[in-house]
């Protein structure tokens, strides 16, 4: 994900970017990866700032960072919260490219973000815009078939990135489990042995979220098609091409 931000940023010139985020694990674990990347990539980080899921107001951190005239600034927030780094940045004025992260992929936070999100960028999975991915795209057929069923069920626009783990998670059971029941009787030690066995040679699976192909040393099992850039425009969600 990181990888794709600063994709991005290179490809619009940007050369100097600020960070605000959650003073906690998921915070830290992208100001980590993005301190590397940006660094490797000839791109500085000119200021660093944290808030607090349940905080009511980031003037003090806005304003340090407009005091450094960062191209850009990444707020690393999810839901709801992180509207309000970036609402004060728009509040105050800054002209500058926003980016956000994959955590904040629900309709509450355009809901809440109003034009206040608006021309945000993030990079997400391809499940966000299944409409929108070119066809030679292989998330697009699962990834509308999952939209399909969830919406069915739920309601029109319901839908987000993060029930689709879940369907992605079925779809590996559907591969491995009929090869593990060749080998052992579910219940078993050997059946769940050979469940896993089944999981980490699993290849070439086109889900909503990308493309999995599994090893014994890679439990990941995601490429680069596991990742879109897209932008808030009119209040929805725009793929970048």
């Amino acid at each position: 994900m990181a990888g794709a931000v600063v994709g991005h940023m290179l490809a619009n010139g940007v050369k100097t970017v600020a960070f605000i985020g959650y003073s906690d694990g998921y915070g830290e674990l992208w100001l980590r990866v993005m301190n590397g990347v940006t660094a490797a990539k000839g791109i500085k980080m000119v200021a660093t700032e944290r808030f607090n899921r349940t905080d009511t107001s980031v003037t003090g951190q806005i304003l340090k960072i407009l005091s450094a005239n960062p191209d850009a600034v990444l707020v690393v927030g999810s839901g709801t919260p992180a509207v309000l780094p970036q609402a004060t940045l728009v509040e105050r004025g800054y002209k500058g490219r926003i980016y956000q992260t994959h955590g904040i992929a629900n309709n509450d936070f355009l809901r809440v973000g109003g034009k206040n999100v608006e021309g945000a960028v993030l990079p997400i999975g391809p499940v966000l815009v299944p409409a929108q991915l070119p066809d030679s795209h292989p998330s697009k057929k699962p990834a509308l078939e999952y939209v399909k069923a969830y919406e069915a069920a739920y309601g029109v626009g319901s839908h987000s990135t993060f029930g689709a783990h879940t369907w992605d998670a079925g779809l590996m059971l559907q591969r491995a489990v009929p090869e593990a029941l060749k080998k052992a009787k579910p219940g078993t030690a050997e059946f769940r042995a050979a469940l896993r066995d089944a999981l980490e040679n699993i290849k070439d699976l086109a889900a909503t979220h990308g493309v999995f192909n599994f090893s014994p040393t890679d439990h990941n099992g995601l490429d680069g098609r596991a990742v879109v850039m897209v932008r808030i425009e009119n209040g929805a969600w725009k793929l970048l091409r």
